[in-house]
């Protein structure tokens, strides 16, 4: 054996850590090694935004007695973006359910979509124009969205500032 060699380390017995939701020890790590924020798809959509010249919050709660955060808070506007994963958000057209440890999973996801229905609802009563998109859409099609809803809330802002009086 070369110096270079190193020999395998007897695989060791993985152990369930205590509450942990893994199937095994590759599944969790992968999964804690999951980012919340700053992932690809709301790193692109936040360059073209900020490109387009608007400027907004990062991971920021649009309410602030609200536990739940943004991607993107546009607080004078009152707009809050969400970039959704397939996997975490239960996407129509991507989400596979995992076979193993399903009972967990439907749970998981589902209170994670129930959650979501919930957010949008607190916002939207509370004034606020809530925009989801699904990680796999294209994100100059998202910034687009993003930057004409933004803007026409800051006209509506505005006109509600300085309303027009007619003679």
């Amino acid at each position: 054996m070369s110096e270079q060699e190193v020999p395998e380390a007897p695989a060791e017995q993985w152990t369930l850590p205590e509450g942990s939701w893994a199937s095994s020890a590759a599944t969790r790590r992968s999964m804690l090694g999951n980012r919340s924020r700053d992932t690809e798809p709301e790193l692109l959509l936040r360059s073209l935004v900020h490109a387009a010249g608007l400027r907004y919050r990062v991971a920021a709660k649009p309410l602030p007695k609200m536990r739940r955060t943004a991607d993107m808070v546009f607080r004078p506007a009152k707009v809050a973006v969400f970039i959704d994963g397939c996997f975490w958000h239960g996407c129509p057209e991507h989400f596979v359910m995992p076979k193993t440890n399903r009972p967990y999973w439907e749970e998981k996801i589902g209170r994670n979509i129930q959650r979501d229905r919930d957010t949008d609802n607190r916002l939207t009563e509370a004034g606020w124009l809530v925009l989801r998109f699904w990680e796999h859409l294209e994100p100059e099609a998202c910034a687009a969205t993003v930057i004409e809803a933004v803007a026409a809330r800051r006209r509506e802002v505005q006109a509600s500032k300085h309303p027009r009086t007619t003679s």
